[in-house]
């Protein structure tokens, strides 16, 4: 993900402008000599977006990546070549900025050592990193950086150091439109996109280069608008079968709100932004109702599933919630460096992200995971409906 205001993306700074830029010769000419833990732990660090725009995708994040850990000590630790060894978490607040997210990058493995980075839950804080753990050969694994180009140089070849554990905006936006055509018989659609981030606007691509039927409408938003009215009093007259809304909770919570006040009851689809219980508070439980968001994680299918309704039930016993969609993948992240580490029977950092690139038929809560050569998971994706604030359903996308 990478919700950004308009304040914040206008506030890059030319130095992190220069560090990004210099993100692929940085790949082209690292050493690749990896970092090495000492004899007792695993350091693994956090760049997370505790504060700022995106906190709440962070700390649902933070609380899986907490989970794991924790799981995976008081199971012996990670078996590095016959060597049982505990994880240690170094968790740092990015504060859903470009610039600390490169700092922290820096802090996390030049000073900390880190054998491996979970996170940032963005795609901007995210690429702001990733100069820095390219020089240090120190792989990240990000839970949910969706943009096709997170994990790719200028030239197209891929970063080494950069994995995700989510799939890509353009596989999300294409399913989704498929699911509004051949089982929602949507027809007719207007589409409303967050335009503040490549989120948002990279969904929207997507699914208007997907969808059979007819878009009639395609508006958009930025990151803290309030008022839909407008553009949705324009869409109540077009008679439309569904309204796509590619964003994250905070706006699309308004909206389905200020929808349903104004009398339109039909299907309003979106992505996996709208995957979290402050979607329906905002809304209200009543508006919330023929929502649907495409997603990872399908609460309804995972009770289904004995490895994530074992992970479910856990959540619910260390937090009293019901686990979201962002703690399932970044407690995929963490397992995934697990998987790496002990494949590969090393902690050495270089060695790490050679063996994740190696993953294969992963057993992830969210479902089997194989890493392609770009550094994508291949993975199942469903669609959750709402009714009354709640998960009532769950569809495979056709």
């Amino acid at each position: 993900m990478n919700k950004f205001t308009k304040k914040m993306l206008g506030v890059m700074t030319a130095s992190a402008a220069v560090i990004m830029m210099s993100g692929c010769s940085v790949a082209k000419n690292s050493s690749n000599a990896g970092t090495k833990q000492d004899h007792a732990v695993v350091k693994i660090g956090v760049n997370m977006e505790l504060s700022g725009a995106a906190s709440g995708y962070g700390e649902a994040e933070k609380q899986g990546i907490q989970l794991a850990a924790s799981e995976i000590n008081k199971a012996g630790g990670i078996d590095v070549n016959g060597h049982k060894k505990k994880i240690k978490l170094i968790i740092r607040d990015n504060k859903t900025a470009i610039a600390t997210s490169a700092s922290v990058a820096a802090q996390l493995t030049t000073k900390d050592k880190v054998a491996a980075i979970v996170g940032p839950a963005t795609t901007n804080a995210g690429t702001a990193q990733i100069p820095n753990i390219t020089k240090a050969a120190v792989p990240s694994v990000s839970p949910s950086a969706t943009d096709p180009k997170f994990t790719l140089q200028k030239d197209g070849k891929v970063q080494p150091y950069v994995f995700r554990a989510c799939y890509q905006n353009n596989f999300q936006g294409g399913s989704a439109a498929k699911f509004v055509f051949n089982q929602l018989k949507a027809k007719r659609v207007a589409i409303l996109a967050d335009n503040s981030s490549d989120y948002g606007t990279g969904l929207a691509k997507a699914f208007k280069k997907a969808y059979q039927g007819k878009i009639v409408d395609s508006q958009t938003f930025s990151a803290g608008d309030k008022d839909f009215n407008a553009i949705l009093t324009s869409f109540k007259s077009k008679k439309v079968d569904a309204i796509y809304v590619p964003g994250y909770y905070t706006e699309a919570g308004l909206i389905i709100k200020q929808a349903r006040q104004m009398g339109i009851k039909v299907p309003i689809v979106g992505s996996d932004g709208m995957a979290d219980p402050k979607l329906a508070q905002i809304a209200g439980n009543k508006n919330a109702t023929k929502i649907y968001y495409t997603t990872p994680f399908s609460v309804r299918a995972a009770a289904k599933d004995p490895v994530a309704a074992k992970f479910m039930k856990a959540y619910k016993a260390r937090y009293h919630e019901q686990a979201p969609t962002f703690s399932a993948l970044a407690y995929d992240a963490v397992y995934m460096i697990k998987e790496a580490i002990e494949t590969g029977k090393s902690d050495d950092s270089a060695k790490i992200a050679t063996n994740l690139a190696k993953i294969k038929d992963f057993t992830g809560v969210a479902g089997k995971i194989t890493v392609d050569q770009k550094h994508n998971p291949e993975k199942p994706i469903a669609t959750e409906e709402l009714t009354n604030g709640q998960v009532s359903n769950s569809f495979k996308i056709e």
